[in-house]
């Protein structure tokens, strides 16, 4: 039964390290949580069955971490759950704009400082020059750049 506990906290470790680095890594609680059980092994092994078969314990939980993660990265396992794509597109691209300098209409979010606003029924993202504008705040068009359009306050 000694055998059995001590070889299964040094493997139940190994696996949580292994998931530390490759699914889950920055909380570092599950790391953790597998150098704890791995260390408590080897502790075990240390004090059940003597220097030289915890040595041996903790020569071979070393190896063994070791290839888990070099099967586990050269595997690319972890390339499975990381993103390959990125967001190439904008709010406003796909729009035909049909709007002016000078035109109002309303925040329909808060702009801080890039928000969503209304154009005469028309949803568009804008940037404020650099001030926050609250929502439900008239609104003017000051100037458009290449569908990215800023504005301001029409009290101002």
């Amino acid at each position: 039964m000694d055998w059995i506990t001590v070889i299964g906290l040094v493997f139940f470790g190994i696996i949580l390290v292994v998931v530390e680095i490759i699914f889950v890594p920055g909380t570092t609680i599950v790391g953790i949580l597998g150098v704890l059980f791995s260390g408590y092994g080897i502790y075990l092994g240390y004090q059940n069955f003597g220097a030289t078969t915890g040595t041996i314990f903790l020569v071979s939980t070393v190896l063994l971490n070791t290839v888990a993660l070099v099967v586990a990265f050269k595997g690319k396992s972890w390339e499975r759950f990381s993103l390959k794509s990125s967001m190439t597109g904008k709010f406003n691209q796909d729009q035909n704009l049909n709007l002016k300098e000078g035109d109002i209409g309303k925040s329909i979010s808060s702009l801080k400082p890039v928000g969503k606003a209304l154009f005469d029924d028309q949803e568009v993202e804008v940037s404020s020059n650099g001030g926050y504008i609250n929502e439900n705040v008239e609104i003017e068009i000051l100037r458009i750049e290449s569908k990215k359009i800023f504005v301001q306050p029409v009290n101002q």
